[in-house]
């Protein structure tokens, strides 16, 4: 039995959903610089992504949020913006970003853009000036520049440290510190300045009037410090990616932001939304940015933190459902992104593993997003030498490995090539010499693929009734490490997390399996280890 039995039965009979369309939309993350690149020169950009968009398209997503192509030095990859407005050289013109939003919308799909408002490039305009003009400056309350401790000025202001490791203070050539939560290129925005509100204003217009559906904001816990920016403490190591209650995260005057934001979304057609990048301590803690007056979807990070394992997963499925009910919102799940290890190789027991696990995802209410590559099956790269990496954490002598670099390496499209189809020339990042067997060509047309499955899940998912709507899961009996329950629309879903096959009832008969099965006679199946199933009921 094939993965993709009863497949064209169960899209016959099935009815779409009708929801706002981000409340169920599955939403693709292109990273431009490793996407496609158009010119030859090795890095991904604009027009590599424009030609690439009927891919997305007949993968079956409903959106794409596309990482940082603003102009900027490259100090984080784009995440240090020097002008909002204008797009890096690098990745193309204003005109290939018109071009690759209309050319999204004829394909039906929308265009989400990441906005970075919690720091600017050290080399944005107003920062260049408020370093120029020096201590007094009225642009340097637009950041945070403060005196130093000691009797000279000599210490930090306070305690706080850089997410990418060592201090979070610089002090500038005049003596005065200034704050950057992430690099010294990237100093932070003093919120509390009307000047910073009114220009993100105007900066979300700029995108809205040419034809973005919605903004990706990163740091969106962030933006607000802790009135007097007070010492933390006695602390761990910050890391990165984490839940820790902290005096410049997750504030609550972030939300005042966010009201004012939505009303500008709202004052456009089309369903404009913004999404939060919130790392927060709880789940009802990221539900505070979707009340009805905030911003519509923030990213899971609870179910992205959880490992392979059934009581864990059910339990971070009823937490993220019952935060989100109260607001309003739709919950969110995602496996993987730019910023930490491939799910393949996180959770451990390789690409059959990863496929259940985007199984079991994309069965949830709400809305799933997916990192480019992940639909291919690729594993993190852990073998890169330093000569290329380029995360800054990796540079940092208190920080972090370098880690991201590993789930940036550009996309195989081809089974040949210099840089398999990326483009015409190398890669920024150096691909393993085995993606030509991952590749798009590679994988399309093989039905064991798992870039085949992908696009049946998604296919699936967009038609049967119910699949991405609503607001619960219906939990079923099942053995030990196995997940069961039950959707509306007569849909039902097991997953076995165990190393083992598991002995069940078959609740129905299979639509989508992420390995081969076989359902006996009598209704008895031996669900293999690390597997998901799809069944209708």
């Amino acid at each position: 039995m094939t993965q993709h039995l009863d497949l064209d039965q169960a899209l016959t009979e099935a009815e779409p959903t009708d929801t706002g369309w981000w409340r169920d939309a599955v939403i693709y993350q292109v990273y431009p610089r490793s996407f496609a690149d158009g010119n030859g020169d090795g890095m991904g950009d604009i027009p590599g992504i424009r030609e690439r968009l009927p891919y997305l398209r007949d993968l079956g997503v409903d959106a794409v949020w596309l990482s940082p192509f603003y102009a900027s030095p490259q100090a984080d990859a784009g995440y240090d913006v020097a002008d909002y407005r204008a797009i890096d050289p690098m990745f193309g013109t204003l005109h290939d970003a018109d071009g690759l939003i209309r050319d999204a919308h004829r394909l039906g799909l929308r265009v989400i853009v990441d906005l970075v408002p919690n720091h600017s490039s050290d080399q944005h305009e107003w920062f260049k000036r408020a370093l120029r003009e020096g201590p007094g400056s009225a642009l340097r309350s637009r950041y945070h520049f403060l005196p130093g401790k000691g009797e000279n000025g000599e210490l930090p202001p306070n305690d706080w440290e850089s997410v990418f490791g060592g201090p979070a203070w610089t002090r500038a050539e005049d003596g005065e510190w200034f704050l950057h939560l992430f690099a010294p290129e990237q100093p932070d925005f003093n919120w509390e300045h009307a000047a910073v509100r009114d220009e993100f204003r105007s900066i979300l217009r700029f995108w809205l009037d040419m034809g973005v559906d919605g903004f990706r904001i990163d740091v969106a816990h962030g933006l607000v410090k802790a009135e007097g920016l007070p010492d933390i403490g006695d602390h761990e190591q910050l890391k990165l990616l984490g839940n820790d209650v902290l005096p410049f995260f997750d504030q609550d005057g972030v939300h005042e932001i966010y009201r004012s934001w939505r009303l500008i979304l709202e004052e456009y057609d089309g369903e404009r939304i913004g999404v939060a990048e919130a790392w927060t301590p709880t789940v009802d803690r990221t539900a505070n940015y979707l009340r009805p007056d905030e911003l519509h979807q923030a990213f899971n990070f609870q179910y992205l933190s959880t490992g392979w394992d059934a009581v864990a997963l059910r339990e971070v499925i009823d937490l993220s459902l019952d935060a989100m009910r109260p607001v309003g919102a739709p919950t969110t799940w995602v496996l993987s992104n730019h910023d930490v290890v491939r799910h393949l190789t996180r959770l451990g027991g390789g690409v059959r593993r990863a496929r259940a696990a985007s199984l079991l995802m994309l069965a949830l209410p709400g809305s799933a997003y997916i990192y480019q590559g992940e639909e291919l099956g690729l594993p993190e790269v852990t073998g890169l030498p330093d000569e290329v990496r380029q995360d800054p954490a990796f540079f940092r002598a208190a920080g972090q490995d370098g880690f991201r670099d590993g789930c940036r390496v550009p996309m195989p499209w081809t089974a040949e090539g210099t840089s398999y189809g990326f483009g015409a020339g190398g890669s920024w990042l150096p691909q393993p010499a085995e993606w030509e067997l991952l590749s798009v060509e590679a994988q399309s047309g093989d039905p064991d693929s798992t870039l085949e499955l992908y696009r049946s899940a998604l296919a699936v998912r967009r038609a049967h009734a119910g699949l991405g709507a609503g607001t619960a899961v219906e939990w079923t009996e099942a053995p030990a490490g196995v997940l069961a329950f039950r959707r509306p629309g007569g849909f039902a879903c097991t997953v076995n997390t165990t190393g083992e096959p598991v002995t069940i009832q078959a609740p129905g008969r299979v639509l989508l399996a992420s390995a081969p099965v076989e359902v006996e006679p009598e209704g008895v199946i031996a669900l293999p280890a690390d597997t998901t199933v799809w069944w209708a009921v």
